[in-house]
Parts: C-alpha cells; structure tokens; sequence
C-alpha cells in the first residue's frame, strides 16, 4: 500500500523536473521550440530577413542604441524616430556629445561650447571662438539645409534610412542560434558566417529585428520600443540660433 501511494508523487516529480528543464534538456519529450512563437522560426534565414525587414519598414517609430562605425568614424546613438523626424544623442569619437532634434526638414542641433569652438584641422580656437562659442551653449542651432553638415546629421534622424543602412548585410543568409533579448525570444540571422552582419529576430509578436551586429565590425546596436509614440515638435523660440543668420560658417562643429 505504501508503494503504491508513492508512484503518484514519483511520477509527479519527475513530469515536474521535465517541464523545469525542458528549456534546457531535450530528454524530457519533444516540446515544440516554435509554440507560441509567430511563427518565424520555422522560414528559412531568407525569409526571416525578408519579414524582419517588412516589419520595420511598417513601424511607426523606434528606439536606436548603440554604436556605428561610418566612413572610419565611430558614433553612439541614442535617437528616437518616427516618420517625421527624431530626437536624441550622438557622440562621435574624441568625446564629442550633441543632441539632434528634427521636425519634418526643420534640422536642429544642441552642443556644449567645446563643439562650437572646434577648428578645421584641430587649430586651437581663439578667445573670440571660444566667447562666440559660448554664448551657443544650451541653444538648439538650426541647421540650413545648403550646408553639407544638414545631410550628414539629418540621417541620424531619418528612420527610414538610418534602418535601411543598418539592416543591410553582406553574404550568405544562415540560420543561427536562438536566444533572447530584454528576454524577448529571438533567432538569428547570419550573412556571410556572420563576418557580413547578423540579426536577432524577435519569435514574439511582429518580427521586428532587436539586435544587430553590422558587418565588417562596424558596431552594434539594439531597436527596441517599436511602435512606441513619443512628443516630436520644434524647440522654443527663444531656445533656438539659425546659425545660417548668426555665425559664420567656419565656426560650427561637424
């Protein structure tokens, strides 16, 4: 009698340990690794970019971080962008930090003075740079779409470009490993054995792409709060410079 009451719990323990491991073990039955998944991680690599691509393009906005390396340069990004323009911050290498904000083609970007105050060619700023410089702190300076810095900038705020540069991947498609992010399930797509860029597509949900890793080591970087509306709209009056009217156009950073 005593026997058989602990078969019960014996085969209770056991169906326990099989579902508290199955993420692990794979003795314990033959769990499907796409239930409750969208699905994706049954197309091949192809197909995943293709609808991880179709996603973003469908998205309203998005959170960028992370690092870029473009044309020898290296960036951190922290931009918000949606359709209309983006908000956020860019640090180039060297320690430089400025804040970019634009709303539908009005480009507008807020420094320390140290930027304000940098040279062509690293010459060291005079007083007079550094005092005109100075009274630019804490002012969003509006950026003339003639000036060659307005195409340069501009594409840190462009959603629709900026993920377009950042999904392109070089090489042979493969399906890599499965994992998570901010523990979002996702499976990986490699390109070229991963040497040309890969990218971590969400299994829950739209499969948005979450985590991508350029080619040629050109940084990392994480899409996250897709969809997510923000306030977007112009700076104060008297919070903004047109630099176009105000400063020569030998003394603005770039």
């Amino acid at each position: 009698m005593t026997g058989r009451a602990r078969a019960p719990r014996s085969a209770a323990l056991l169906a326990l340990f099989c579902v508290g491991a199955s993420t692990a073990l794979s003795g314990c039955g033959s769990e499907d690794p796409d239930a409750g998944t969208n699905g994706v991680g049954k197309l091949s690599a192809a197909k995943i970019e293709r609808k991880a691509k179709a996603a973003a393009k469908g998205a309203e906005a998005v959170r960028v971080s992370g690092k870029v390396v473009s044309k020898g340069r290296t960036y951190r990004l922290k931009m918000r962008l949606k359709g209309s323009g983006g908000v956020g911050e860019v640090s180039a290498e060297g320690g430089t930090t400025f804040q970019l904000l634009r709303t539908g083609r009005d480009l507008y970007l807020k420094a320390g003075t140290d930027f304000w105050a940098q040279q062509e060619g690293g010459k060291e700023p005079s007083k007079s740079d550094v005092a005109a410089a100075g009274k630019l702190k804490g002012k969003y300076v509006k950026v003339p779409e003639q000036d060659p810095a307005y195409k340069q900038l501009s594409v840190f705020t462009d959603m629709e470009t900026l993920l377009e540069g950042l999904l392109a991947m070089e090489g042979k498609r493969e399906t890599g490993e499965r994992g998570t992010v901010d523990d979002t399930r996702t499976i990986r797509v490699t390109a070229g054995k991963g040497s040309g860029g890969t990218v971590d597509v969400s299994l829950e949900g739209k499969p948005y792409p979450l985590r991508l890793r350029r080619a040629g080591d050109a940084g990392t970087v994480r899409l996250s709060d897709w969809n997510d509306g923000f306030p977007l709209h112009a700076p104060k009056k008297d919070e903004t410079v047109d630099y176009g009217k105000k400063i020569s156009s030998g003394q603005h950073g770039s």
